[in-house]
């Protein structure tokens, strides 16, 4: 049985307002099978159900179940890889002679369940360039449960089989029971903390030399791409680099930016023009 058009187009609309995510026509499926675990939860028949009871009540807690279960957590290890091959053999080397012993600092933005920020963590430990700068990785989620996970730096066997080489494994692992535990070495670069991309960013975030913000802008319409686009450019040092995924660009979306030619992969930094401010 699948959900009405009514629960869809509410569900639909929470969505957007609360994390602009779009969810276009032929994604009732996907509201169905995210919601029905919460429906059942709630000790509620299916989703129209509790959403009819959402609607009601609307509370918080509820409100923001219904968004973190709509939320696309696909991540892996070192994802794509092209990425952090340009981390490693260009912009580290590249910020760590223009930083002189300076702190370089990372900003993950969408990071899921953790596996990009500590893969960033891996590829500095693992780049001679950066051995005499401190490395501060931010990285935020939507998600308060996914946020919540990535903090204990413990991923499951099935979890580390995606991406993860062997030989890393071995190095910067730790056997946790039947799980693995992210190396503290590697874990203590990165602090997580919840925030919303498209809400103002708080001024305690401070500026950062790299921002990765892959596969997440592939959510949102051309205005709020736009819109996190200006605001991650004001927390961007004027030399610093942007990485969006495969199928991101900022062409057509804004125009502040110019792509780089970085090994099979592109990168982003702020034009000259935007550097001045």
């Amino acid at each position: 049985m699948s959900i009405n058009a009514r629960t869809f187009s509410f569900v639909a609309d929470l969505v957007r307002a609360e994390s602009a995510i779009v969810l276009a026509a032929g994604k009732e499926y996907l509201v169905e099978s995210r919601l029905l675990p919460l429906a059942r939860a709630a000790g509620l028949p299916d989703v129209d159900a509790f959403v009819e009871d959402l609607e009601r009540r609307r509370t918080p807690a509820a409100v923001r179940a219904v968004v973190e279960a709509l939320t696309t957590n696909e991540t892996s290890w070192f994802r794509d890889s092209e990425p952090f091959t340009a981390l490693q053999q260009i912009v580290l080397p590249e910020l760590a002679a223009a930083r002189a012993g300076r702190a370089i600092r990372i900003w993950c933005g969408a990071c899921s369940s953790g596996q990009e920020p500590y893969s960033v963590s891996m590829v500095a430990q693992d780049t001679p360039a950066v051995a005499n700068h401190r490395i501060e990785i931010v990285a935020t989620d939507l998600n308060e449960e996914m946020v919540a996970r990535a903090k204990t730096a413990e991923y499951s066997q099935l979890e580390v089989n995606r991406g993860l080489p062997a030989t890393t494994l071995v190095r910067y692992f730790q056997r946790s029971g039947v799980a693995w535990r992210v190396d503290p070495k590697i874990a203590d670069r990165v602090s997580f903390r919840t925030l919303n991309l498209v809400r103002p960013f708080p001024p305690t975030m401070g500026r950062f030399d790299v921002v990765f913000m892959r596969n997440v802008l592939i959510y949102f319409d051309l205005p709020t791409k736009r819109d996190i686009l200006r605001r991650v450019s004001q927390v961007l040092a004027p030399d610093g680099y942007l990485f969006l995924g495969a199928a991101e660009m900022t062409t057509g979306v804004d125009e502040g930016w110019e792509r780089v030619p970085a090994g099979r992969s592109s990168i982003y930094r702020p034009r000259a023009a935007a550097r001045v401010a």
